[in-house]
């Protein structure tokens, strides 16, 4: 018998869809979910036979598992206690978001433990499990009013292309799912990324709606200075920075991105696209930095939530944004390691810019020690 479909667009009460929802899963019927990259398939983790169901029709076995589903990256933690930090940057990073993130499950106090001996065979056969988040409003509300995790997979059998529609879901599922929810044409269209985290080193299993370039970045360390206007301290702080680590992993400064070092600033007061004061670009000119090309930028909510350290350059500014942004709580710190502030040299004559610099520089070299600061071993791409 086909699934029922919803079409959440015309529905009069979307409360009344997700609840339908949720109940099909406590039921132990197969549900298909739209997200943000394909449409997926979904079974409640504490129905058993639902998912060996779906596994049978996925055709998932021990070197294809299926993955959980959870509604945020702070869920992670109850399934992975000693998640790496590598893994709790991409989770910070990207969830919700269209990735899968396979990690190890060997922790003795993992929610897993608890769950049916025959729904850990399905996602967790091996010593790791796969941790999905997908960014979708509906997706979401059901994953919050579930009693316990919800088992996902793509909506389509291995082998398949992938469901990018609710009609073709339908079609792939045929008559495994009892209700399937319509949200039209994914936004991405494509599957999600599918990476393993292992230690420092970032395996990309499948390629997805995130590329190469963007899985460096998000993986990556990410340093980020503030001041003011972002136009002398932050960037002088923030090239002075990239010089020291360049110089103690012995690489070009231009390969610390790739080498997933990521070094920013940012100005609690700034305005986008100013230069660097020329001050600013003499004193680091008389170091062999030049500082010519920087742009300000305005310190956002992705800049702060995205960076795995906030330095700043005065109490005040570190207040600021905890004030604004309390979920850095722990990331923002002011770079003087005394707590004083590196006072604004702006206005100032070149000798001040030389004592800011100074100041900045001393400590940094102490922060070095302090910061765990380590390059990417490698990351695979498939074929490789």
């Amino acid at each position: 018998m086909p699934p029922v479909v919803i079409d959440l667009k015309r529905t009069e009460d979307p409360r009344d869809v997700v609840h339908r929802a949720v109940q099909a899963l406590a039921e132990g019927r197969i549900v298909g979910f739209p997200s943000e990259s394909v449409y997926g398939a979904a079974a409640s983790a504490l129905e058993p036979s639902a998912v060996e169901r779906l596994a049978r029709w996925k055709g998932a076995d021990a070197s294809r598992p299926l993955s959980l589903a959870l509604k945020s990256g702070e869920d992670a933690l109850d399934y992975v206690p000693a998640i790496s930090p590598l893994a709790r940057r991409l989770a910070r990073r990207c969830w919700p978001g269209p990735l899968t993130m396979i990690v190890d499950d060997t922790h003795p106090d993992s929610a897993l433990r608890v769950l049916p001996d025959a729904v850990r065979a399905a996602v967790a056969p091996r010593g790791t499990v796969a941790l999905r988040v997908p960014a979708h409003a509906t997706v979401q509300s059901v994953l919050r009013l579930c009693a316990g995790p919800v088992v996902w997979t793509n909506a389509h059998p291995i082998g398949s292309p992938p469901a990018v529609t609710a009609t073709e879901a339908v079609e792939r599922l045929d008559d495994h799912a009892s209700l399937v929810l319509d949200d039209g044409r994914c936004r991405f269209a494509q599957p999600p990324a599918v990476v393993r985290v292992d230690g420092l080193k970032l395996i990309v299993r499948r390629m997805g709606v995130l590329t190469d370039a963007s899985l460096r970045q998000m993986a990556g360390y990410m340093l980020l200075f503030v001041c003011t206007g972002n136009t002398c301290r932050s960037p002088m702080a923030e090239r002075l920075m990239r010089n020291l680590l360049a110089r103690k992993f012995n690489v070009p400064i231009e390969s610390l991105e790739s080498r997933g070092i990521l070094v920013m600033s940012a100005g609690v007061s700034a305005m986008s696209g100013s230069g660097p004061s020329a001050e600013a670009v003499a004193v680091l000119a008389q170091r062999g930095l030049d500082l010519r090309p920087h742009e300000s930028q305005p310190l956002s909510e992705r800049l702060a939530r995205f960076a795995d350290l906030i330095l700043t350059m005065t109490r005040g500014h570190r207040d600021a944004i905890l004030a604004h942004w309390p979920f850095t709580a722990g990331r923002v710190k002011v770079v003087s390691l005394d707590g004083a502030d590196i006072a604004d040299p702006i206005g100032g004559p070149l000798e001040m810019y030389q004592h800011c610099a100074d100041q900045i520089e001393r400590n940094l070299i102490a922060w070095l020690d302090q910061l765990d600061i380590q390059p990417l071993d490698s990351l695979v791409l498939p074929g490789e």
